[in-house]
């Protein structure tokens, strides 16, 4: 054979079993990831776990001095440290490179992939196999700190975005959708004023405070900071979230309207954040190179912060109301299954849509679950109502649960953490007055037009209801790359576990030291409340503004009566009896046979806001208008 012809052939096979041992040795490593990647979400799988066996245990016991999210904060604050001190044999691989002289980049912002180039290397005359040329992308994770991390350690840490786009939605949904609304419109203007005005003024406090606390820091720390950076810090940490107290209520049976305030304002405020730190975030964008105060973009922040959060209800609205003329007039119904997907996939559909508009996702969603828990539910089946609220109310309870077991575990495993006594202990004091600014001036300037006033105890325990959690935490982690928002996480993070865990368990204790009244006493109106046993003291009729509804309500009561729900609901009476007469035609088109055939009677109760759900319908009465009995002869309004 020849000797030319038997080397390339020799070449050959050895590149073919090089290539061979290539593939077998990426199979190995993507085998590994994979375990890792499995080992990872069974650690957070039985962390979940134990935290549900512990809270059945703790109710069992009658325990209350600890809340399953301080359960949860806690056991991920062990399995943390476990992993990152107990050791890890598979150490991640690394290259140094550096780019070429030529390459154009922006080191404010680095590129989002990184190609590193192999070129060819053949060596026919020392029998050397070829290496075919190669290019592999590295996409962009961040700033990294320090590079002697293991694989646990990295595959421990989530992509903050899953928190934004997967896990936040449906806890977001679930406080729209089992929102009560007739205690949440009763209580309008105070949650209102404390949510928004009170949200902002305490990011104005924190932000101005934590700016003057900086200039006192080493010049190391001061100099990462500018003002729209602890604005921001301001805006993050405002939101509350008091889960736990509001648990705690449940079991007690405390006030409900005193539940409403908080769980309404709680509801709120993590839209009005998300919104606030979007407007600071674009203020600095256009403005924040000229170095100094620019009014007009100051009121572009405004223009933007009130524009975006109108549009994104609008956006949530619509897709509610939308969602509540499809179950009306389609026969989805009779499919039960088919139904709740649909529900559940028209809500997620508000979120996403409003994030590809340039919106707040988490502002529509919100609106879109108090518009599918007005409108679109009284249209369900009955196995699709109890389908969507268990399955919203499970969704919340894992979702809630595993960001605070996370922010257990990231405490320890998170490589973008900047501790700093002084940021830290100067972050626990600007919180807890930017609190006390929200609660206690508002408080004094409702109860000059508010009847019955909040009472002070109240007041003391909307302060101490000030608990922080999932939203705080979202938005300080979405973005660690600078060295003042890695401080904002780890200040971030510990303000939340100190409120959840020592906040969160003195509950009992406050309301007993405020001597803030408990009892059994519940009447029918608050026997589907999400947690069901809380109670009211305030008379029937009492609203912010007085004994009489204010005049907007009224209006608002009779366009949803009048209109809204004769259109996006079976109930009565229907628009041929609601709208003028040169409307007719569009109004019998748009009235279902069934708003014509059940009576009044039929209608019935199931929830605090007087919501009609409507029932079977009911046999055609022996005596019905002729117009009526023309219409349901002639099957107006059957689809």
């Amino acid at each position: 054979m020849n000797p030319i012809l038997k080397s390339s052939l020799l070449i050959y096979f050895i590149g073919a079993c090089d290539a061979s041992g290539t593939d077998i040795a990426l199979d190995a490593k993507a085998t590994l990831l994979h375990r890792i990647d499995s080992l990872n979400l069974l650690i957070y799988t039985c962390l979940l776990t134990l935290t549900v066996l512990t809270i059945w245990v703790f109710k069992h016991r009658r325990v209350s001095w600890l809340h399953e999210t301080g359960l949860a904060v806690i056991y991920g604050l062990i399995v943390g440290a476990i992993i990152r001190y107990g050791g890890s044999t598979n150490e991640v691989t690394y290259i140094d490179a550096h780019p070429a002289p030529d390459t154009k980049y922006n080191l404010s912002v680095p590129p989002d992939i990184v190609r590193f180039h192999f070129p060819d290397k053949i060596q026919i005359s020392s029998g050397e196999a070829p290496i075919p040329n190669k290019t592999y992308a590295y996409s962009f994770r961040g700033e990294i700190v320090k590079v002697e991390q293991n694989e646990i350690d990295l595959k421990a840490t989530f992509d903050p975005e899953i928190f934004f786009n997967i896990i936040l939605p449906p806890i977001i949904f679930h406080a729209g959708y089992c929102l009560k609304r007739k205690y949440f419109f009763r209580n309008l203007g105070a949650i209102l004023t404390f949510a928004m005005v009170g949200t902002a003024l305490s990011a104005l406090v924190i932000g101005a405070l934590m700016y003057g606390c900086v200039q006192l820091m080493p010049a190391s720390l001061a100099s990462s900071f500018t003002f729209l950076d602890t604005l921001y810090f301001g805006a993050l940490i405002s939101p509350t979230d008091p889960l736990t107290v509001l648990a705690i209520f449940s079991q007690l049976k405390v006030d409900v309207n005193l539940y409403a305030m908080i769980f309404g304002e709680s509801v709120l405020n993590d839209a009005v954040a998300l919104v606030l730190s979007g407007a600071i975030q674009n203020y600095e964008k256009r403005y924040s190179s000229d170095g100094g105060f620019e009014i007009t973009g100051f009121l572009g922040a405004i223009g933007d912060f009130i524009g975006i959060f109108s549009l994104s209800l609008l956006v949530g609205a619509l897709m509610g109301c939308f969602t509540a003329l499809m179950t009306k007039f389609t026969h989805v119904r009779d499919w039960p299954l088919l139904e709740s997907a649909l529900f559940v996939l028209m809500s997620y559909a508000a979120f996403l849509i409003a994030e590809v508009c340039e919106l707040t996702g988490v502002v529509a969603v919100l609106f879109c679950g108090i518009c599918q828990a007005h409108y679109t539910y009284n249209n369900l089946s009955a196995d699709s109502r109890n389908r969507t609220k268990q399955l919203f109310e499970l969704l919340n309870f894992l979702a809630e649960n595993f960001i605070f077991t996370y922010i257990g575990v990231s405490m320890f495993t998170f490589p973008k953490h900047h501790f700093d006594p002084w940021f830290i202990i100067a972050g626990f004091l600007t919180s807890t007055l930017g609190r006390a600014v929200n609660i206690y001036p508002l408080s004094f300037l409702l109860n000059l037009g508010r009847k019955p006033p909040i009472p002070m105890n109240f007041q003391h325990m909307l302060f101490f209801s000030g608990l922080r959690g999932a939203m705080s935490f979202a938005l300080a982690i979405r973005n660690t790359v600078s060295e003042a928002r890695q401080a904002m996480l780890t200040t971030t993070s510990m303000i939340v576990i100190a409120t959840v865990v020592l906040q969160g368990g003195a509950a009992t204790h406050a309301l007993a030291y405020l001597r803030i009244p408990t009892g059994e006493g519940q009447n029918d109106e608050n026997e589907a409340l999400p947690y069901r046993d809380v109670r009211s003291e305030t008379p029937r009729g009492s609203t912010d503004g007085g004994s009489e509804k204010a005049r907007l309500a009224r209006l608002w009561g009779a366009l949803d009566s009048r209109l809204l729900k004769p259109l996006l609901t079976h109930a009565r009476p229907p628009l041929t009896e609601t709208l003028p007469g040169f409307m007719r035609p569009v109004a019998r088109l748009l009235t279902t046979t069934r708003q014509y055939t059940q009576s009044d009677n039929s209608l019935r109760r199931t929830d605090s806001d007087s919501d009609l759900c409507i029932d079977e319908p009911q046999p055609v009465p022996t005596s019905i208008d002729p117009q009526l009995s023309y219409n349901i002869r002639n099957g107006y309004g059957n689809v």
